[in-house]
This record gives C-alpha cells, structure tokens and sequence, in this order.
C-alpha cells in the first residue's frame, strides 16, 4: 500500500473519532472516553505524516513507532467503546479499521528496519 493511501486512510480514522468522541454520551465516563480516544485517534496520521517526511530512515522508524503506539491506544478506547455499548456500530467499523491500520504500520516499521528479526507487536 502507498504511502498517499495510507495518509488518506489515516485522515478518513481521525476525522471519524472526532465524529465518534462528538456523539459519545455526555456522562463522565464518556467525556472521560471521548477526550482520550480523540487525542490518540487523531495523534496517529499526525505522527504519519511526519514520519513521510522523516530526515532518515531511524528517524522514519522512530515517527512510525510512535504513529503504531497511538493507534494501539486507540484501539484501547474502541474496545471500552465497544464492551460499554457506548455508541452504535461506528465504533465497531473503527475497531476493524484500527486493526489494519496498525497491521499495516506494524509491517512498515518491519519492512523499515530491513527485515531485522525484532517484532512488532500489533
């Protein structure tokens, strides 16, 4: 997959966690919900984007590391979304989506340090 697929993919997540967090319930909990699952689900094509302009391929690494570690946070969230029965299936397509997104940076970062035979978990 391209990289302009991958950050497309990436804006279309984080523009549908901020509509998730905006329809999540005004309780305590979902405020609480909301507020992480949106720093962390917009975070990740952020960090994508800075790794496209990396200025060398541990820095590319690095910015990806970080990109895969926000989207296991987010998928966190999704899943309390999910067991809390706080939203409609939206959370449960993003779910999914989270899922390929971190299989996807999980085998760049791989791809990235050349095959190397340290893993990474997604």
């Amino acid at each position: 997959m391209k990289g302009d697929d991958v950050s497309d993919r990436m804006v279309a997540f984080g523009a549908t966690v901020l509509d998730l967090a905006e329809a999540l319930p005004q309780t305590r909990s979902g405020r609480h919900v909301a507020d992480q699952v949106m720093r962390s689900g917009t975070s990740c094509g952020a960090n994508f984007e800075e790794g496209r302009g990396a200025e060398s391929r541990a820095d590319f690494v690095h910015k990806l590391s970080v990109t895969h570690k926000e989207l296991k946070e987010t998928r966190y969230w999704l899943r309390v979304v999910v067991k809390r029965k706080m939203s409609d299936g939206v959370a449960v397509e993003l779910l999914e989506e989270c899922e390929e997104l971190c299989a996807i940076i999980g085998k760049s970062i791989s791809t990235a340090k050349g095959g190397r035979k340290e893993s990474v978990e997604t």
